[in-house]
């Protein structure tokens, strides 16, 4: 056993002696202490105020920048994002910047500023910076790239760049006499070759009209390949900089095409070639969304052969050398016989991609081709060959609402051609549905919007909250800011007119919305089916309640539509094999029960026998089409029809038959609302039936602009048939409030979950009642005979003057008033509903009692239509209610 042996680091004489003992303290002790206390002087009292909250302009609430990151106990911690920090109310609620998620929330009641670090919900923070109540709003913090100021040149502009190669090579400069002609080759005719060189031979007049500009004494000045002096030149915006040993030189729109161009075409010149050339945004694409008619062929086409031909670098190649165009199927004819309209034959080579023995190799490997126009199903089949050769540098979608998602598969082709600039062109409006309108924005400007998740917390969950009538005041401020943020910031690349600016080219349109009693048979019939027990199953199916959706659509149109099977099914479908036997045999057999086709019975016959007008019938279901024809057939009406059967080859002959042709050879175009409703130009009619009415808005405008556009020389009148009280006007109201429920259930039967058991209760519901409930749902307290539109305001002032009115008994309280202003009021709180006020309100029993206020000359300038009020006074008219709208 080794002995003890004290630690080194113990003094030596701390082993043997104690430690000191704690000095106890005497009474000594205590008093000199208290006289040393009495003696010092006491301390100055200093106020320690908190550091001053900052509190930004605009109410209550402060916004920060911050950064934030999971808590974790790791040495070296880094950030894992940017954050947006609210603070309203003694509350902080934490979102991410880049998916605007919220990922945190709790107490916050001590001030904040720019370095100070708290914990949130689990997430360390360090404040940034303070923002203004307004950005936040806004939401311009959510959006990154997009919030950026809109650029002022074109990013691929910068020193160094090197201009995209094209199939062309670049030519030399030569003498003798083909020195002048090599600037304008290709718009001259080939002159006459002669062999002998010692003869001056002079060139002979081109074939073409010749718009270039001979060449200059003087090459080292920049020099337009068009005259910008001339009188109505259009000149495009030059850029701000240009690559290093290059000059600006100023693009000029050909003379040949710019003399045609209206002033708003001009403008949408412009502004499609500063989006495609990186003047306005981050991205170079485009949405034209003017509505239909305003000419957005012509503009793009003027666009096309602008960059085929030029460039704002002086002595650079093209902007572009191959464009494609996709459009529907029915189109393709339509826009390779316009480009020939406006270009002629020799100027550009068109490649028709129809399927047949043309190889796609002609256009991405040849010369020749420089447009190829391609239907939107064609291309799938065609995209891995398009991506050989130069590529393509300029896509062109029309009728671009068909890429509604973000899987459709001709959205994935045109992307998988990797080209920058896209443009969109859609004659209806993208804003109906906000996620559509954010594929749309993706689609043409890639990644300038964020994340999708990101936009739809940012951006569609606000604006959509609201928009509901029990939205509260801070929704409704934020919902606003966020929809001023994002029209502001689609603005730079999106331009939309309306056929106002055509006002002074076209002629007047009387547009007519008719609700229509239905019939004893059709009201019996729709009370049946809502009576059975398939009701009670589709309010909890959504697959049943889709199927009794379009079974209520049919009584609409007539009854006798349930008996008749689609194409290809033998036998009808399980629902309506339950449903047939409660209605009567003699309604399923005869077509006398529809109350539409009365209505349009009476029309045709006055417009066929009165005027030399022509007619255009619209339906969304063939089934409907064909009882319309046997209809005409009865009549010995001649007629055309274009539905999907019909061959894409044969649809433009139709048009260009019925356009051309007299009423005795073609007095009435049937026309499916799904396959021919858009890009057609019907101006050989004056007169258009929408038979039935569909739940994309979309659909009815495209429809009902095929006869108001240029060319057309007589008054247009426009008409849409609703079942009163049925399905028909319930749809109709969606339209106009624009719910979101319309757009649910387009191309997505999943989606039709979004109806509760109440909003199916009430789509389903008849109402049998006197008077029009669309009407009653504006809280409009006109006398329905056709007075001028009311105006909204004067009410809803009254009602905030008179906030806290006098007490009365209840005895002199007037229900239906009150109800009115209730209505009123949220008929203001929805501007979209308040469309309807620049109608006429017309109640047609007005017209057979005699008993209207108004005189006959009155009533014939509200309904603006001799033939249709002829049809209206007439005894056995079914016409219930009647909203009216002239532009004469």
């Amino acid at each position: 056993m080794k002995p003890f042996r004290a630690p080194t680091f113990v003094r030596p004489d701390s082993q043997t002696s104690e430690p000191p003992l704690k000095k106890r303290r005497v009474s000594s002790d205590q008093h000199s202490s208290s006289d040393a206390a009495s003696s010092r002087k006491p301390l100055n009292t200093v106020k320690n105020p908190a550091p001053p909250q900052v509190t930004p302009s605009g109410g209550n609430g402060n916004y920060y920048t911050v950064l934030w990151r999971k808590y974790t106990t790791k040495k070296n911690k880094t950030w894992d994002g940017d954050g947006v920090l609210a603070v309203v109310g003694g509350y902080a609620a934490l979102t991410d910047s880049d998916t605007g998620k919220e990922i945190g929330k709790g107490a916050c009641a001590r001030p904040l500023l720019p370095g100070s670090a708290l914990s949130i919900g689990g997430k360390e923070i360090e404040i940034e910076a303070v923002i203004d109540k307004a950005d936040y709003l806004a939401g311009r913090m959510f959006l990154g790239t997009a919030a950026s100021a809109p650029v002022e040149q074109s990013k691929r502009l910068e020193p160094g760049y090197k201009p995209p190669a094209s199939g062309k090579p670049k030519l030399k400069k030569a003498g003798g006499m083909f020195g002048a002609a090599i600037a304008d080759f290709e718009d001259k005719e080939v002159p006459e070759y002669k062999p002998s060189a010692s003869r001056k031979q002079q060139f002979k007049t081109p074939l073409l009209s010749n718009t270039v500009m001979p060449p200059q004494s003087n090459p080292s000045v920049p020099q337009p390949r068009h005259d910008p002096t001339l009188p109505n030149a259009l000149v495009m915006k030059r850029l701000t900089s240009c690559p290093k040993g290059k000059q600006i030189v100023d693009v000029v729109v050909d003379p040949v095409l710019s003399k045609h161009l209206r002033e708003h075409q001009r403008e949408g010149v412009k502004f499609l070639y500063e989006c495609v050339m990186g003047m306005r945004c981050e991205g170079e694409g485009a949405i034209m969304a003017d509505e239909m008619g305003l000419g957005k062929t012509l503009q793009t086409i003027t666009l096309l052969w602008t960059l085929m031909k030029q460039n704002p670098i002086y002595e650079s190649q093209p902007v572009i050398t191959k464009a494609l165009i996709v459009c529907p199927a029915g189109l393709v004819d339509n826009w390779k016989r316009e480009i020939r309209k406006w270009l002629g034959n020799e100027r550009v080579g068109v490649f028709v991609a129809n399927g047949k023995d043309k190889k796609i190799t002609n256009f991405t490997m040849g010369k020749a081709y420089n447009i190829m126009i391609i239907g939107y199903e064609m291309l799938r089949t065609v995209q891995a060959e398009l991506k050989k050769g130069v590529g393509v540098d300029i896509v062109i979608a029309d009728e671009g609402h068909r890429l509604k998602t973000a899987n459709n598969k001709a959205m994935l082709a045109i992307q998988s051609l990797n080209t920058e600039r896209r443009i969109i062109l859609s004659g209806t409006p993208l804003q109906n549905d906000l996620g559509e309108f954010y594929t749309a924005i993706d689609f043409v400007n890639p990644g300038l919007l964020g994340q999708r998740s990101a936009f739809k917390r940012t951006f569609e969950a606000p604006i959509l909250r609201s928009r509901q009538p029990e939205a509260s005041e801070s929704e409704l401020e934020k919902g606003e800011a966020r929809w001023k943020e994002l029209v502001n910031l689609t603005s730079r690349f999106m331009i939309r007119r309306t056929a106002e600016v055509l006002s002074k080219y076209l002629p007047p349109k009387t547009e007519h919305i008719v609700f229509v009693k239905p019939t004893k048979a059709q009201a019996e019939t729709y009370r049946a089916i809502l009576a059975s027990p398939i009701f009670a199953v589709a309010l909890g199916n959504t697959d049943m309640a889709l199927q009794l959706i379009m079974v209520l659509k049919k009584i609409c149109n007539s009854p006798s539509l349930l008996k008749t099977t689609k194409d290809g099914e033998a036998t009808p479908s399980e629902m309506l094999q339950t449903l047939l036997p409660l209605i009567p045999p003699h309604v399923l057999n005869s077509h006398a029960s529809s109350t539409k086709l009365r209505l349009l019975d009476s029309l045709v016959h006055r417009i066929y026998t009165t005027t030399e007008e022509k007619i255009v019938i619209v339906s969304n279901y063939t089934t409907t089409l064909d009882m319309i024809e046997r209809l005409l057939v009865s009549l010995s009406y001649t007629f055309l029809r274009l539905d999907g059967s019909t061959p894409a080859n044969k649809r433009q002959a139709l048009v260009e038959k019925f356009n051309k042709t007299p009423k005795a050879a073609s007095f009435a175009f049937l026309l499916s609302a799904k396959s021919g409703g858009v890009g057609l130009n019907l101006i050989g009619a004056s007169r258009i039936v929408l038979f039935d009415i569909d739940w994309n808005p979309a659909t009815d405008l495209q429809a009902m602009a095929r006869i108001h556009r240029d060319g057309q020389r007589r008054p247009v009148k426009i008409y849409r048939f609703l079942v009163q009280g049925s399905i028909d006007e319930k749809i109709y109201q969606r339209q106009v409030m624009k719910m979101g429920l319309a757009n649910a259930v387009v191309d997505n039967k999943a989606s039709a979950s979004s109806f509760s058991k109440e909003e199916l209760r009430d789509l389903f519901r008849l109402d049998e009642r006197e008077g029009c409930q669309t009407h009653d749902l504006l809280g409009c307290t006109c006398d329905c005979q056709g007075s001028p539109e009311i105006k909204l305001e004067a009410e809803v002032l009254e009602e905030e003057e008179d906030t806290y009115p006098s007490l009365k008994p209840a005895s002199q309280v007037d229900m239906d008033v009150q109800e009115s202003k209730i209505k009123a009021r949220r008929a203001a709180k929805q501007p979209k509903l308040r469309m309807l006020m620049e109608y006429r309100h017309i109640n047609t029993k007005v017209l057979k009692e005699g008993s209207s206020a108004l005189d006959e000359d009155d009533m014939a300038l509200a309904v603006d239509d001799d033939v249709f009020l002829e049809v209206l006074k007439q005894p056995e008219c079914n016409v219930g209610f009647l909203l009216t709208k002239s532009s004469s």
